[in-house]
């Protein structure tokens, strides 16, 4: 089992956007076991902080975005790579504009300045999900199949990826099979560099886009090969598609091991890979916590949250990890007194306990916290609530929990509730912490 690994010291890297060309400066800094990679706007009155999961990502064309309400963070697929390639788990990025610089179009200076920083380990085991189903996502002749590993005791990433250009073409058919592994991507894949076409470079600055860039910023293909540039590798091209791969991948929000094989495949449909691949996760993740042994069980999450009968809303906590995630669990009854009105012969919990049941383990995560001990969590607002569909009698709860920014006086949540594979609710929570007897 292999330990979480974040970095020992901040850097700095400067320069202007890839496709915005708007100039900020970029701060990695050390993160907690369990954070996760965090993105944060510092430029605004208030620091926004986005995760590097798959759910914040906005759509644009040729890149990978990230949104939280009305603010972006653009071109993030080259950090990850970099990120995900020399396997850093816990990384704060902080970003004084809306685009990340695109330096030289590569992987290499976010490597650089990260091996600089240091590269450490942590006293927490790294989260890995191994795949054990074909996973496969199709839009016309592109496609990605992420499959197991071929030995049960592989480790990481195999990628095969197809770049077929036809014959025609400067850039023609390119073929790559690598396993990543921190050396593989250091030397292989993280120097090769953004391409696009002639015609695609003109189309990009009619639209606005990377009018900064020049021809040794960017390779650009003419019909004869790269415009006053020269190639770091002769099949260049496909190892950059399997840098994007590799950095959108990361989107999962931990370790993946298994095989990925591509054909054709851009970042919308990497996403859409992603997007099963946590629903492969979060189907075998139910099962499990269905089956599980209570981490903390009705006793313990009595001496942690102050609510009792008919209010207490977990029955038990299935998985703890550290102030990052928590899951617990709600056995919903026929016995429950609120059955009796809500509805005469047609009982469905109501919406509002289900967003209490979610407000419960999001206090026992953040009671996880040293500096919130002996204190209890509040709720103060809730956003983006949605019910998906009605849970009955009989129905069990798989309550999730997921921080999104922690702090001494309180915490805000991404929280959601599911029936088996079923999403039936979802809120973010935030909450304020509180004296124990005070409350």
């Amino acid at each position: 089992m292999k330990s979480q690994r974040t970095i020992q010291k901040s850097v700095e890297i400067s320069g202007r956007g890839l496709f915005t060309g708007t100039a900020s400066s970029l701060r990695f800094r050390p993160a907690a076991a369990y954070s996760g990679i965090r993105f944060l706007r510092v430029d605004q009155p208030k620091p926004i902080c986005i995760a590097a999961v798959v759910e914040n990502v906005s759509k644009r064309a040729r890149r990978t975005s990230l949104r939280n309400g009305t603010v972006t963070i653009e071109t993030v697929e080259h950090c990850l790579g970099a990120c995900a390639g020399l396997g850093i788990d816990n990384l704060d990025v902080e970003l004084s504009g809306d685009e990340l610089p695109g330096v030289d179009g590569s992987s290499m200076p976010f490597v650089v300045a990260l091996t600089e920083a240091g590269i450490c380990e942590q006293d927490a085991v790294r989260d890995e999900f191994v795949i054990s189903e074909v996973i496969r996502v199709v839009d016309g002749d592109s496609e990605l199949v992420a499959l197991p590993p071929l030995e049960a005791a592989s480790e990481g990433l195999e990628i095969f990826y197809d770049l077929d250009y036809g014959t025609s073409g400067p850039i023609g058919r390119q073929i790559l099979s690598i396993r990543i592994t921190p050396e593989a991507f250091v030397k292989e894949i993280a120097p090769a560099r953004t391409f696009v076409l002639e015609a695609e470079a003109a189309a990009m600055r009619n639209s606005g886009l990377g009018r900064h860039l020049t021809y040794s910023d960017v390779v650009v293909f003419g019909p004869d090969g790269p415009i006053e540039n020269a190639l770091r590798f002769p099949n260049e091209c496909v190892r950059h598609k399997v840098l994007d791969l590799i950095g959108d991948l990361a989107l999962v929000g931990r370790r993946v091991t298994g095989r990925v094989h591509a054909r054709k495949s851009g970042h919308s449909l990497n996403h859409e890979l992603v997007r099963a691949i946590r629903g492969a996760m979060a189907r075998a993740e139910s099962a499990r916590a269905l089956s599980a042994d209570p981490v903390v069980n009705t006793e313990r999450v009595q001496r942690i949250l102050p609510h009792r009968y008919p209010f207490l809303m977990i029955d038990r906590v299935v998985s703890l990890e550290g102030t990052r995630r928590a899951v617990g669990i709600k056995n919903v009854s026929i016995n429950e007194p609120y059955f009796q009105g809500h509805y005469p012969g047609r009982p469905i919990m109501p919406g509002v306990l289900i967003i209490e049941a979610l407000a419960q383990i999001g206090g026992v995560l953040l009671s996880q916290e040293l500096e919130h001990k002996g204190k209890i969590a509040v709720l103060l607002s809730l956003d983006n609530v949605k019910f998906r569909r009605a849970v009955e009698p009989g129905d069990q709860l798989l309550l999730v929990a997921e921080a999104i920014r922690v702090t001494p006086r309180g915490g805000q949540l991404r929280c959601h509730a599911k029936v088996g594979e079923a999403l039936v609710a979802e809120a973010v929570i935030r909450f304020g912490m509180t004296d124990a007897n005070r409350a």
